[in-house]
C-alpha cells in the first residue's frame, strides 16, 4: 500500500494538467503545519488536474497570511486560518470586504476537549461524563493529564481544575513539560490497556492513531469559557470547549476572477476525525504531504468527489 501511494504520489507530481486552460493562475496559502499541508497539497491537485489552473503554493502562516493579503491583495486563497489565532486582523479585512470566507474546511472546526480512551468507555461507561469521573477517580488512575506551561488551553485547563477542585476529588493533575510527552503518556497508556484522563485536540496525530472518547464537560458556555481564559480571572468555571472555527477565506478580486474555483473552494471540508486519521497514516508511514494527500484522494473518494463539478469529476477520474 505505501509503494503504491509512493509511486501515485511521484506520477501526479510529473503529469500535467489534463484540463483546458480554463483556469488562470492561482495562489494558496500552504501554512507551516501539517493538517494544513494535507489540503493545500489536496487543493492545489484538484484545482490543477481538475480544472486546469497554474497552481502556486505559498509557504506561510497565519499572521503572515493574513497581513499579505491586507497589504499586498495576495494569496487569493487563504486556507486553514484558524479564527481565534488571527486577532482583530482578519476581522478587518472582512469589515473592508478584502476577503470572504467561503468554507469551514475542517468540519466541526478544531476540536479540544478532555478525554478518556474508549476501551475504558466501554468498561465503564458511568466515566463517560465528568460527574461519573469524579466520583470514580481510581478508574482513571487517578491523574488527569494538563497541558504545558504557556499554552492556551493551560489557563482554560487551570481554571476548569480549580473551578471542580479535582485534587480533591482524588485526581492529581499531572503538568506536562511538553507537547511531546503529552501525546507519549496517551500512547503509553493506550499501548498497554491501561487508564488515561486528560486534555487533547484535533486534528492530530494521537486522535487518529487512538480511539478515544470525548468525556462529557456539559454544554459550552460562552461566558465562563471566556472567564476561563483569563489566568486572573475570579470566577472560574466550567464549560465544554467550543469548535473553534478554521476557514478558508479568498479574496474578493480572486472570487470575481474565478467564481467557479471559489464555488470549488466552499466545498472542500475534511471532517475533523478523517483528517486525524489521514494524519496518523502520515506519521505512520513517514510519509511527505504529497504522499498523504494521494492517500487522502485514493481512500476516501466518496467524500470529495462531490466537491467537483462533472468536467472536473472526469477529468480526473483519468488520473486518479
Amino acid at each position: 500500500m505505501r509503494k503504491s501511494i509512493i509511486g501515485l504520489a511521484f506520477g501526479l507530481a510529473a503529469v500535467p494538467a489534463t484540463a483546458q486552460a480554463e483556469c488562470g493562475e492561482v495562489s494558496i496559502t500552504e501554512m507551516n503545519w501539517a493538517s494544513a499541508q494535507v489540503v493545500t497539497t489536496v487543493a492545489a491537485f484538484i484545482m490543477d488536474q481538475g480544472y486546469g489552473c497554474e497552481v502556486a503554493k505559498v509557504p506561510s502562516d497565519t499572521v503572515p497570511a493574513v497581513t499579505s493579503v491586507a497589504e499586498n491583495g495576495e494569496p487569493d486563497i487563504v486556507t486553514e486560518l484558524w479564527l481565534n489565532s488571527t486577532g482583530e486582523a482578519y476581522a478587518r479585512l472582512e469589515e473592508q470586504g478584502k476577503v470572504e470566507r467561503v468554507a469551514k474546511v475542517l468540519e466541526p472546526g478544531g476540536v479540544e476537549g478532555w478525554w478518556i480512551p474508549t476501551y475504558l468507555a466501554e468498561e465503564h461507561p458511568e466515566l463517560k461524563t465528568l460527574e461519573g469521573i469524579l466520583a470514580n477517580p481510581e478508574l482513571v488512575g487517578g491523574r488527569f493529564n494538563n497541558c504545558p506551561s504557556g499554552w492556551g488551553c493551560r489557563i482554560v485547563n487551570d481554571n476548569m481544575i480549580k473551578a471542580l477542585d479535582l485534587e480533591s476529588h482524588g485526581i492529581e493533575v499531572f503538568d506536562h513539560g511538553s507537547g511531546e510527552t503529552l501525546a507519549t503518556s496517551m500512547a503509553a497508556a493506550y499501548q498497554d490497556g491501561e487508564p488515561w484522563f486528560g486534555y487533547y485536540w484535533g486534528p492530530t496525530v494521537p486522535l487518529g492513531k487512538f480511539d478515544m472518547t470525548k468525556v462529557d464537560l456539559g454544554p459550552v458556555k460562552p461566558e465562563v469559557h471566556a472567564r476561563n481564559q483569563n489566568p486572573d480571572t475570579e470566577d472560574p468555571g466550567v464549560s465544554d470547549f467550543p469548535a473553534a472555527p478554521v476557514l478558508t477565506s479568498v479574496t474578493a478580486d480572486f472570487k470575481e476572477r474565478e467564481p467557479e474555483i471559489a464555488e470549488l473552494m466552499s466545498k472542500v471540508a475534511f471532517p475533523t476525525d478523517t483528517m486525524s486519521a489521514v494524519l496518523a497514516w502520515k506519521d505512520e508511514n513517514n510519509a511527505s504531504a504529497e504522499e498523504a494527500a494521494v492517500y487522502f484522494l485514493t481512500t476516501y473518494t466518496d467524500l470529495w468527489r462531490d466537491w467537483l463539478s462533472d468536467e472536473a469529476r472526469e477529468r480526473l477520474a483519468k488520473v486518479l
